[in-house]
C-alpha cells in the first residue's frame, strides 16, 4: 500500500501545483514624492515638446505661476507660452529636488540647469523652482509655481 500509481503521483503533483500559492510579481508602490518628482520631470519635457495637452492636465484650473521677472500667468497665459516657445534648448536638467508632502498638498522645490541659444547666441541660466501641488481625485494637480533665476557667485 506504500506505493502511489503513476496516475496517482501525477494527480497529486498536479494538485499542489495548483494548490500552491502563487507568486506575484508587481510593481513596487511609488511613494507621492517619487510621482511628483516624475511630474515635474514630464512637465519639462512636455513643455519643450510643445504637448499642450499633457501640461493641460496636470494644472489646475486655477493654476497661477510666477515667473523670475516676476510677471504672473494663469494657465490659459502658461499654455499659451508654451506653444510660442521658440528657443534652441540644447541641455534641461533638473536636480537637486526636495519633496515635502502635507496630507493632500505637497510643495517640490528643485533647480533647472538650461543650455542652448537665445536669439542666436549661446545662453546658460540656472533656475530655482517652487511648486505647490494638491492630491485631487487620486491625482497630482500643480496649483501654483515659482521660479526663480539664480546668479553666479
Amino acid at each position: 500500500m506504500g506505493l502511489l500509481t503513476r496516475p496517482t503521483l501525477s494527480l497529486i503533483v498536479f494538485l499542489s501545483i495548483v494548490a500552491a500559492p502563487t507568486i506575484a510579481v508587481s510593481q513596487p508602490v511609488k511613494s507621492d514624492q517619487d510621482v511628483l518628482i516624475e511630474l515635474e520631470k514630464s512637465w519639462n519635457e512636455a513643455f519643450y515638446r510643445k504637448d499642450l495637452r499633457y501640461i493641460e492636465s496636470i494644472l489646475a484650473d486655477e493654476f497661477m505661476s510666477t515667473y523670475e521677472d516676476g510677471s504672473r500667468a494663469d494657465k490659459k497665459k502658461e499654455l499659451a507660452l508654451t506653444e510660442a516657445f521658440d528657443q534652441a534648448v540644447q541641455s534641461a536638467i533638473q536636480d537637486s529636488f526636495t519633496v515635502r508632502v502635507f496630507g493632500e498638498t505637497a510643495v517640490v522645490w528643485f533647480t533647472l540647469h538650461l543650455v542652448g541659444l537665445k536669439q542666436g547666441q549661446p545662453s546658460e541660466l540656472t533656475l530655482s523652482y517652487t511648486d505647490v501641488w494638491v492630491l485631487r481625485d487620486g491625482n497630482w494637480r500643480c496649483v501654483s509655481a515659482h521660479s526663480t533665476r539664480v546668479t553666479a557667485k
